[in-house]
């Protein structure tokens, strides 16, 4: 018989004490093999087969994969090792000490997510491989909150997994089967610099700009009424004008501007498809002024995703839960475990409100619904 897996409390202490920031910032970034090395760890005295499996050109970066029985189908319990950065100044509590307070576990990454890894080791202890007839999965992903380099190069890896996931992502115990595609785009326009009091010298790119702006405007409408998917409580892609940089001086013809977009995309759409387009309205007005244009990704693009509501994760979750599968405006790691062949929902205990927040917290009431609902996702799928 394995050794067991420490305490919940112990685990949860691990987890949140182990620095894994991850970031865009290479200021702030860290490694998530620390993590990862201990719930290896406590994994492997639980009996599971443990792969570390090394980010391609990143070795201070590891997803983790750990697999109780053998067999094809089967069900992954999913999270990611990494948080945001985080400003401790901000925090009534240290962010990187578990700390029970007031019905809740404070701690970053209690509500996102490093709490389900420790929750979904919980609900399988003194489960062994002989008790079950569909293999049980747990996957620790890296640089979900920046990149999602680790969900990107399982897709690459293309290795096949189980036949059902279930992200523990912050949802309140309620299952979500749809959201949003992100992608965040930059527009550059380049013209010609001169003195504002003759404006034949130079070739204003805000100007330029100005034009494109009412351009992207006017499309948002245009994807507003031709895209609808009614699950959404916004139910029609969005076009955000997020950030715009332009010129130097007052009295200088502006020679360049950058407007930074962010774009929400129902499931169907495709970022390469959006991006083109996004493109040929940028050249129509910079081509007709004369103007120089990039339209260069800011980030690859998160993909929308949709699980089928006939499938029979959803169904379960539906039925354990008491609530209608959702869909959300954030994105997951849900369309990358999708394109490895799973049928994918995101149900975890905490809640999106306390994400990315100073003083993030986990209410304590969650625990025992969540090792409850994981142990029926496991009998249901998994158990013999």
């Amino acid at each position: 018989m394995p050794s067991q897996a420490p305490t919940l409390t112990s685990m949860l202490e691990g987890l949140i004490g182990t620095l894994s920031v991850s970031s865009v910032t290479p200021a702030f970034d860290h490694s998530n093999r620390a993590v990862i090395d201990l719930l290896a760890s406590w994994l492997e005295s639980a009996g599971f087969r443990v792969e570390i499996l090394e980010l391609p050109g990143q070795p201070d970066k590891a997803n983790l994969l750990a697999t109780l029985g053998s067999g094809p189908g089967g069900l992954v319990l999913s999270g990611h090792t990494d948080t945001v950065p985080f400003d401790a100044h901000l925090w009534t509590h240290d962010p990187l000490k578990l700390t029970e307070a007031q019905g809740r576990l404070y701690g970053l990454g209690t509500s996102d997510m490093k709490s389900f890894l420790a929750l979904a080791i919980e609900a399988a202890r003194g489960l062994t491989a002989t008790d079950l007839a569909q293999p049980l999965m747990i996957l620790a992903t890296a640089d979900e909150e920046s990149a999602m380099h680790g969900a990107r190069a399982l897709v690459e890896a293309g290795r096949p997994l189980g036949r059902y996931a279930v992200i523990g992502e912050p949802t309140g115990l309620r299952p979500v089967r749809l959201h949003k595609g992100v992608m965040g785009e930059s527009i550059r326009l380049v013209g010609r610099s001169g003195h504002a009091s003759d404006p034949s010298l130079g070739n204003n790119a805000l100007d330029g700009m100005y034009e494109v702006m009412g351009t992207l405007m006017a499309w948002r409408t245009e994807l507003a009424d031709s895209h609808r998917h009614e699950g959404f409580k916004i139910p029609h892609p969005t076009l955000n004008l997020g950030h715009i940089h332009g010129g130097d001086n007052p009295n200088r013809i502006c020679g360049e501007c950058e407007l930074h977009v962010d774009m929400r995309l129902l499931p169907g759409l495709s970022a390469t498809e959006v991006r083109a387009e996004l493109s040929r309205r940028v050249a129509t007005v910079a081509d007709r002024r004369g103007l120089a244009w990039f339209v260069e990704p800011l980030f690859e693009a998160i993909p929308p995703a949709e699980t089928p509501a006939g499938s029979a994760i959803v169904r379960v979750a539906e039925g354990l839960t008491g609530h209608t599968a959702e869909a959300v405006n954030f994105g997951t790691e849900a369309p990358f475990l999708n394109q490895l062949g799973m049928e994918t929902i995101v149900l975890g205990p905490g809640d999106i409100a306390q994400a990315h927040q100073p003083d993030e917290y986990l209410e304590l009431d969650r625990i025992r619904p969540t090792l409850d609902l994981l142990r029926a996702l496991i009998q249901r799928f998994c158990l013999r």
